[in-house]
């Protein structure tokens, strides 16, 4: 957890996926929430009743994105659909992340660093799982990716 403020202030792209996305909000002073027990499937945002692993992480959810915002901009659309394997949610945004994605029940399912010098991004679900099928999923990895080669560069240069 004290990894995180460092490697952000070093510049280090970061994609922070699911846990990754809950300690960044924790790390930077923000709270979490565990979503109700007694929610119908449909409404819930914890791991699906499922058979195998595919349906386990089937894209289920629509969020919305931050108008002119940074997912909105890697993902070129207004909204995408995710996966959806969490029951703790955001409770407190923490000071400097950003909304960058919200599910149609309010709850926070992508933030980037406002002050990020580079790629910092968090997301609730898993773009990781679909990359190689979903446009959304792939482009979140490769602007990471992209993030990181210039990274590695600038690096390599110094």
């Amino acid at each position: 957890m004290r990894l995180i403020p460092r490697a952000l202030a070093r510049g280090i792209p970061a994609l922070f996926i699911c846990r990754g996305f809950q300690e960044l909000n924790v790390a930077l002073g923000g709270t979490l929430s565990k979503e109700p027990d007694d929610l119908p499937e449909e409404q819930r945002h914890g791991t699906p009743d499922a058979d195998n692993e595919d349906a386990r992480y089937r894209l289920r959810q629509k969020v919305g994105l931050r108008k002119g915002g940074v997912l909105q901009q890697i993902c070129g659309a207004d909204s995408i659909l995710v996966n959806s394997l969490h029951s703790f949610l955001i409770a407190d945004l923490a000071p400097g992340l950003v909304a960058e994605a919200v599910a149609d029940d309010g709850s926070i399912e992508a933030v980037s660093v406002e002050s990020a010098s580079d790629f910092a991004l968090g997301t609730l679900f898993h773009p990781d799982y679909w990359a190689s099928s979903d446009h959304a999923s792939a482009r979140i990895l490769s602007a990471f990716g992209d993030a990181v080669r210039r990274h590695a560069r600038a690096q390599g240069a110094a």
